[in-house]
């Protein structure tokens, strides 16, 4: 292994910029040619490839995004377009790849190992923490934050007004985002599409709620579940409240990644490039038990991340 370049691809998550400078300084270090690759798939398919030095990674650790810039590529799937990537690859003699992104851009990952054997390695990097075989997924913490800090500020014109306020956070498969926030945030209903929901439970929850003496609610809703929006019109007519509705969007995946996702990242870019230099490939790392540890890559896909059902109960039996 003498050349190995790194790529983000997919969704931004804050902490990636962190894993591209651990797999690219760790990778210098031994002696090895690192390049980095912009605009992911895409970027390598228009040949955006470049010889990366220190400078190039050098006070990243702290800034959200990535710096190698992300895009999608719908036609990866295609196995004339990956043998042209490969073949670009080739070209500037390219060995081992560092894939930093989720399930979609680990197939593209496996794929040109398989068909091609350019060696790669899978880092997870989304904020839905929606892979499995890892505990946490980079990007995941920071996003939480962000989420818990919105729910603490709308929870003040929520009590000052006596209102119901249903948040729609990210999390299109998964409901971890939704679960957490809820747990740690104090929210009073939670709306996962793992478990999905039934309209007059919810507003009998509410209203049950006000029967207490208990004069505002949030309501956190994964999207996954359904456009909160909706749910609010589902609701009108069924619970003794005014409602307001809060989408938190694309504010989610910004902002400077926590020192969890700063460590996190580290750790699995540094190893990331240890396996390569091992000659692994077709692999995926994780984190289990606060251990680094690898799967196939296809484990990403071939399994379902399952739900804590435990902090789920919890969050429940909290949200009274």
């Amino acid at each position: 292994m003498k050349n190995i370049a790194i790529l983000t691809s997919g969704g931004d998550s804050p902490g990636m910029n962190a894993a591209v400078r651990a797999a690219a300084k760790v990778a210098m270090n031994k002696g090895l040619k690192v390049f980095g690759i912009k605009r992911g798939y895409q970027g390598m398919l228009n040949d955006e490839i470049f010889e990366m030095s220190s400078r190039d990674v050098s006070g990243i650790i702290d800034r959200g995004g990535t710096v190698l810039l992300t895009a999608r590529c719908p036609e990866f799937k295609q196995p004339e377009v990956r043998a042209k990537a490969a073949k670009i690859l080739k070209k500037h003699d390219i060995q081992g790849l560092v894939v930093i992104g989720g399930d979609g851009s680990f197939h593209g990952a496996d794929l040109i190992y398989k068909e091609h054997g350019i060696k790669a390695i899978g880092i997870p990097g989304t904020i839905d923490n929606d892979i499995a075989g890892t505990d946490y997924t980079i990007g995941f913490d920071t996003a939480l934050n962000t989420v818990l800090d919105a729910i603490s500020k709308i929870r003040d014109t929520a009590t000052s007004h006596e209102r119901t306020y249903l948040i729609e956070v990210m999390g299109r498969h998964a409901g971890d985002l939704a679960l957490y926030s809820c747990l740690a945030g104090g929210g009073d209903a939670l709306l996962i599409p793992e478990e999905g929901f039934k309209v007059h439970e919810v507003a009998d929850q509410i209203n049950k709620r006000r029967e207490i003496g208990k004069l505002h609610d949030i309501v956190v809703v994964a999207e996954g579940v359904g456009s909160a929006s909706d749910i609010a019109s589902q609701l009108k007519g069924k619970v003794k409240s005014e409602m307001r509705v809060t989408v938190l969007g694309h504010i989610q995946r910004g902002g400077t990644p926590s020192a969890l996702d700063r460590i996190l990242a580290t750790k699995m870019g540094a190893f990331a490039v240890e396996k390569l230099i091992e000659g692994k490939s077709g692999i995926m790392i994780g984190m289990e038990s606060n251990k680094l540890v690898t799967y196939p890559i296809s484990y990403a896909w071939e399994h379902k991340r399952e739900l804590n059902e435990k902090d789920f109960e919890l969050a429940l039996t909290l949200a009274l």
